[in-house]
């Protein structure tokens, strides 16, 4: 099959690109990137809007298996498409967990069978999430896992997170922590600060996400290993990030849309959909976050979508799980947060969602060369929506943006050179 997407303005950072062209795919693959394709073909006339490599999301909790009310992998990669995704990578903390060649065979044939998008499983780090014993790190690298995580959980044991960064370099593996001192937030339902105080709700301490960091770097400055710092929050974790950079350790990180977009400050009105881990923190956190991201100390904008139950949420704020879903927002906030108000170029911004993390996890994605997987977005860029949880395609619907007005609708998505979304609507 061939297509020829006409007259958009393609994005592409990974080859410097930013301006009028037309694309041609052939098969799976992206046959040419031309100022003028005229093949008479199935065409897609993209005048008027952004036509990108398909956006990645690094961070996803699909809850499938052992949680499928929450989530499955059909209605999360749904969601995913509806939000300009091709590709995401689900964390590992199902039930049972990631931490067997089975399990990664039964996502990926579930992805294949069920899924709209391409699906990317990320293995545990250590068996059952416990933090007592790793993983069979090579098995897990051979069933095809992204990176391995224990994410949900940090590796408390010092030694046993070094053990890992040093198996994971072995098969060139990326380790992603995430990083939280559990003696330190213990109890915590928020941001330790004023507002915790002035609501009477227990806090948790930036220190406690920034002792994590500087621990789990300077581990992996002794082991030569990737690491890759999971939603990052807090202004200290920025500058452990980038002082870790600038000493050349090889270190990325990312942070997520509510981190740079809310604060502490929405929690005054309880609602559990402001409940997440870690805690949205202070407007000069917020104010680090955007400088992190531009500055490129923060690498990646994922999701971290983490879906639950309205039962589950409908509890006392101390009492709800913590999370929140971001696939259907996330590319509209970036585009109003960060684009729109000149912390990144469109450029920057779509780096920061296809090629970074597409290097990150060693996936030849993220890219619209000739060669490459037809993994294609098209949005348009300037169409307005407000947030309606009856229109979400998550099978979870708890998030802080509902009725938030937002910009950047997307239109289209081709996965490996099949149109799976056209005019907001599945194919």
């Amino acid at each position: 099959m061939k297509i020829l997407i006409k007259n958009g303005r393609v994005v592409d950072p990974a080859n410097n690109l930013d301006e009028v062209r037309d694309i041609l795919i052939e098969g799976d693959k992206i046959s040419a990137v031309s100022k003028k394709i005229g093949e008479k073909i199935k065409i897609i006339d993209a005048r008027g809007k952004l036509v990108l490599p398909g956006l990645i999301d690094m961070h996803v909790h699909l809850r499938e298996p052992g949680r499928e009310d929450e989530e499955t992998i059909e209605t999360g990669t749904s969601a995913a498409v509806h939000g300009g995704f091709t590709g995401i990578a689900c964390m590992p903390n199902t039930t049972p967990p990631i931490d067997n060649a089975g399990i990664v065979e039964f996502i990926l044939s579930q992805a294949e069978e069920r899924g709209y998008i391409q699906v990317y499983p990320v293995g545990a780090i250590t068996r059952g999430l416990a933090g007592e014993e790793l993983s069979d790190i090579g098995e897990l690298f051979s069933a095809g896992v992204a990176a391995i995580s224990d994410d949900g959980e940090p590796v408390k044991d010092g030694d046993l997170m070094r053990r890992a960064l040093e198996y994971a370099r072995m098969f060139n593996l990326t380790v992603i922590s995430h990083c939280e001192d559990k003696s330190l937030s213990s109890g915590g339902v928020m941001n330790e600060g004023f507002v915790s105080t002035l609501l009477g709700l227990q806090g948790i301490p930036q220190v406690a996400e920034e002792v994590a960091v500087a621990r789990d770097i300077m581990l992996a400055e002794m082991t030569q290993s990737k690491l890759h710092i999971a939603h990052v929050s807090t202004a200290g974790s920025v500058e452990l990030v980038r002082r870790a950079k600038e000493r050349g350790i090889s270190v990325s990180a990312e942070t997520a849309p509510h981190y740079f977009t809310l604060t502490d400050e929405e929690v005054r009105s309880f609602s559990t959909n402001t409940r997440i881990n870690p805690p949205l923190r202070t407007s000069l956190d917020v104010e680090a976050i955007k400088q992190g991201l531009k500055d490129g100390t923060i690498d990646v904008i994922a999701t971290d979508h983490a879906p639950h139950t309205i039962v589950e949420k409908e509890m006392e704020f101390s009492s709800a799980p913590s999370g929140i879903i971001g696939l259907e927002t996330s590319f509209s906030l970036v585009m109003s947060e960060l684009v729109d108000e000149g912390v990144l170029t469109l450029r920057e911004a779509v780096a920061r969602m296809t090629v970074n993390p597409a290097g990150i996890l060693g996936l030849n994605k993220g890219t619209l060369s000739p060669g490459a997987d037809a993994d294609i977005t098209i949005v348009d860029p300037d169409a307005e929506y407000t947030v309606d949880a009856e229109k979400f395609f998550s099978k979870s619907k708890n998030s802080p943006f509902i009725g938030r007005k937002l910009k950047g609708i997307v239109e289209t998505v081709i996965v490996r050179g099949k149109p799976v979304l056209e005019n907001g609507k599945l194919r």
